[in-house]
């Protein structure tokens, strides 16, 4: 392979690989191809490749059925709820997709839930305990996606003009296949290049890049960078992430609600803090705004410690624990038992913040051109999927 078939000083862009096809992969690929259209560029029109081992990508999971009856759908938002923008550029930066209403502002009423005693022998006379907490508003907005959570990611990515997108395709681990070389030109933008050359598990080439983005969760970026010599990788461990089950449940039109929802004692909610040793959050899915159209569908998230603790039990097991936690806490009786039950597992959902010590920010190795990025550098929410993706343009930009 010839010097000019690495790197042509026709085509001075970097060659860009970024492993992992979530938010902040997304995010990165849109950012820097944004960078690219700037008057004072380094660089025009980078050629950038996004690695993804599934079929689709964004990471705002949805997951839906549909009712053979009525044609209408179940539609659960199984990954995160919403999010926030608290900062300016990222305010900014979502402006256009709240314009379109692609990206709506859920004022949820929210409430305190303590579930039912399950050890008092009377359940059908109980009613859980619900208080009123707050209403969500747009001066502090939770924004979701419409009409599913995965439609921004899809929109994000359909907007990509210099990328592609290799879905089905796992990284082999750097330090098994990966190679790389020097590359010296007096005419293009850097004159000492370096080239990492990645290949699939296969043992197939995925071609030489001048940058490899890794923004899978900590715990996959630590096999990816085992014995690569990658001069962060200590630092990976840092961050401390949990698991998270996700409860997904749905009711027939024809049949009757759990009295939580209706009881003329409590009040209309949207969402519910749980007092409960497994349940965390409960999330009413066809109250939120262009979601009307649903059928009844509930999701749950169990609490992340309750989750990390049972993260290898077996998924039956598991599920049939949260559907008791969800009786206990919707009180639903023998005609009111949700008719769709699903349940999924996240073992990488929850990053651990320590106020006691400063967030992570991406980690880069300026020698093998690689940087490690992801929420989990950060907060963990989508928030941080942006302001990764911005420190990873500026780690480029500024070698240039």
């Amino acid at each position: 392979m010839t010097d000019h078939a690495l790197y042509s000083t026709d085509k001075p862009s970097p060659k860009i690989a970024i492993i992992g096809g979530g938010l902040t992969g997304l995010l990165t690929a849109t950012l820097l191809e944004h960078a690219s259209n700037q008057t004072q560029t380094p660089f025009k029109n980078p050629q950038i490749t996004i690695f993804e081992k599934s079929r689709s990508v964004g990471r705002l999971a949805t997951r839906y059925r549909s009712d053979s009856e009525t044609g209408k759908n179940w539609q659960w938002s199984f990954g995160a709820q919403f999010f926030t923008a608290k900062t300016g550029s990222f305010q900014q930066f979502i402006a256009p997709w709240l314009q379109t209403g692609l990206l709506q502002p859920w004022c949820a009423k929210v409430v305190e839930l303590t579930p039912v005693d399950a050890n008092i022998q009377a359940p059908d006379i109980q009613v859980p305990d619900i208080q009123n907490k707050e209403q969500w508003d747009t001066i502090h907005a939770r924004y979701i996606s419409t009409p599913k959570m995965t439609s921004w990611g899809r929109e994000l990515a359909a907007a990509l003009k210099h990328t592609t997108i290799a879905f089905k395709t796992r990284v082999a681990t750097l330090a098994q296949y990966s190679h790389y070389q020097n590359i010296q030109h007096q005419n293009t933008l850097h004159s000492d290049s370096q080239k990492t050359e990645l290949f699939d598990e296969a043992g197939t080439s995925l071609g030489w890049f001048d940058w490899v983005i890794c923004t899978v969760p900590n715990g996959q970026a630590v096999e990816l960078m085992a014995d690569s010599g990658f001069s962060e990788k200590n630092k990976i461990t840092q961050a401390q992430m949990q698991a998270c089950y996700t409860l997904m449940l749905g009711w027939d039109k024809s049949q009757p609600l759990p009295e939580t929802f209706n009881h003329q004692a409590i009040p209309q909610w949207d969402v519910a803090y749980v007092d409960s040793a497994i349940i965390d959050r409960i999330f009413i899915e066809h109250q939120k705004p262009v979601h009307d159209d649903l059928l009844p569908s509930v999701t749950i998230h169990a609490r992340n410690d309750w989750s990390q603790a049972h993260v290898d039990d077996d998924m039956e097991s598991v599920k049939e624990q949260l559907l008791q936690a969800a009786k206990q806490s919707l009180n639903w009786d023998e005609d009111s038992t949700p008719s769709q039950t699903d349940c999924h597992r996240w073992r990488y959902a929850a990053t651990i913040v320590h106020k006691d010590r400063e967030e992570l920010s991406i980690l880069v190795d300026e020698t093998k051109q690689w940087i490690v990025s992801g929420d989990w550098c950060a907060k963990g929410n989508i928030e941080s999927c942006y302001q990764m993706a911005q420190q990873t343009v500026d780690a480029i930009w500024k070698t240039k």
